[in-house]
């Protein structure tokens, strides 16, 4: 079906800016944030109630029109990458709260409601929401419920799946269904978190709040090694201390960051952890020292306590800031999401140090070292072949993380980026299953076709190419 005759079936129940077709609209639609492939939908469709949303679902089934539901775009492995046979389903209308439980320590929230927003609602009240991507203020709900957001605390306070208590979706017949997590039978609510859009759109969220901690300590320990750091962190945990969040940075990504944001990190370090740590005023000071003297037991060779929130502050907007930081130091960067056990931060590190050697390519390290979840962040400037190059590289910094009992994401998904590592990570038997699961859900298969779990075919035809000819498999998309 033409664009222009699907676009006058959606205005019989849309608002006419409801709906956008012309061209140059739907070039700000073609990306997520992983923006080295491009791809042109037929339409955008906006919604802004769940009415709309199940009209939308019914007429793309019966004229079996692939949906792709965005919140954002802030995502980063091409998950909300449209069809070029099929719509965008942006669900930024949707952004009520609309409800706050003070009592129960409970929101509810549509899809569209920027994850900031809810911290904001509910400061007042001295709650807060925990899981907080980099993307915070701008990332939606909807999105973190799709990919399982995490972000800097969810070392003590969890991912999306451990903060969601129930939500409501629409499946591909336009049919509602409320889900509560602590229903009796299926789990199905930890079946949609992180399903990026597979098995349903959802429209409306509970989330958990939790209490401000009275206390809040923020620590910055320099180390002449990284792999000094990422021992700390080991020590850290095993000395029975939870922090709030640990996050690494390696010297090409302070350097770029302080540069960036004048944060107040040491430039000459070859990494720093940034050390949350909150509870009440004794404990909290038990674990400061406790952790001061561990990283001194490594050899840290700067510690500093931040002295106030301000000074709090201006610590983790450096790590807040170090994605666009790096975009200031190279034309463009290949942000890879992998997790691993943490006790084998210091090997994959020095895996890294020596693909990057092998590649020819910079390779800046910014994580959540508290939890293994690594981003190294591959810098190239977009000469013939350094982009496929970058790939190889990330595709070898992945298979390292399989190896060491990790996998190929934490927190950003599979998307179309990692869809060949989901051939070296799961087999044949497992894959078939997730098809079938898929299938339960959405049998024609209309909802955000093509990403996160490949075919059999696809990989067949990724290992050959990765035995034989050392590349990626990877989608047939127009590049940048």
């Amino acid at each position: 079906m033409s664009s222009a005759a699907l676009a006058r079936q959606f205005r019989q129940f849309l608002p006419h800016d409801s709906v956008i077709d012309d061209p140059h609209s739907l070039r700000v639609y073609e990306c997520d944030g992983l923006s080295a492939y491009r791809r042109r939908p037929l339409l955008v469709a906006l919604p802004q109630t769940i009415a709309q949303v199940q009209k939308i679902m019914r007429l793309c089934n019966k004229l079996r029109v692939p949906i792709v539901s965005r919140g954002a775009g802030t995502g980063l492995s091409g998950g909300a990458l449209p069809h070029s046979e099929g719509i965008v389903l942006s669900m930024t209308k949707m952004n009520a709260i609309l409800d706050i439980d003070a009592d129960n320590k409970i929101a509810r929230v549509e899809a569209g409601v920027r994850n900031l927003a809810i911290s904001q609602a509910v400061a007042h009240l001295g709650l807060f929401y925990a899981p907080d991507p980099s993307s915070q203020i701008a990332c939606t709900i909807g999105g973190n419920v799709a990919e399982n957001a995490g972000g800097v605390h969810c070392l003590k306070y969890g991912l999306t799946l451990h903060n969601v208590v129930g939500l409501k979706f629409i499946t591909i017949d336009g049919e509602l269904i409320a889900l509560d997590a602590n229903a009796p039978g299926f789990d199905l609510t930890a079946l949609l978190i992180g399903s990026e859009g597979m098995l349903g759109v959802v429209v409306e969220v509970s989330v958990k709040l939790l209490p401000t901690p009275p206390v809040v300590r923020v620590m910055l320990a320099a180390f002449d090694s990284a792999d000094a750091a990422a021992d700390s962190v080991t020590s850290v945990i095993a000395a029975g201390i939870i922090p709030a969040g640990v996050e690494m940075m390696d010297n090409p990504a302070i350097r770029a960051t302080e540069d960036f944001v004048n944060a107040g990190y040491p430039r000459d370090a070859e990494a720093i952890l940034l050390c949350e740590l909150d509870g009440e005023e004794a404990e909290v000071a038990a674990q400061v020292e406790k952790v001061r003297q561990i990283c001194k037991h490594h050899r840290a060779v700067d510690i500093r306590l931040a002295r106030d929130e301000k000074e709090c502050a201006l610590f983790w907007s450096g790590r807040k800031s170090a994605f666009p930081a790096i975009g200031r130091i190279s034309p463009d960067y290949y942000c890879i999401d992998g997790t691993i056990p943490r006790k084998h931060l210091s090997r994959v590190l020095g895996g890294i140090r020596k693909l990057s050697r092998k590649y020819k390519l910079r390779v800046a390290n910014v994580f959540h070292a508290g939890d293994g979840n690594l981003h190294p962040l591959i810098l190239y400037d977009g000469q013939a072949g350094e982009l496929q190059a970058a790939e190889n590289l990330g595709e070898e910094i992945l298979q390292l993380c399989i190896e060491v009992g990790g996998t190929i994401t934490g927190e950003h998904g599979v998307g179309v980026e990692k869809i060949g590592g989901m051939c070296v990570q799961f087999s044949d038997a497992e894959r078939a299953q997730f098809h079938a699961l898929r299938e339960a859900f959405d049998p024609n298969c209309l909802m955000n076709p093509g990403k996160a779990i490949p075919t059999l075919a696809r990989c067949a035809e990724h290992n050959a190419m990765h035995v034989h000819h050392g590349k990626v498999a990877r989608p047939d998309l127009p590049r940048l």
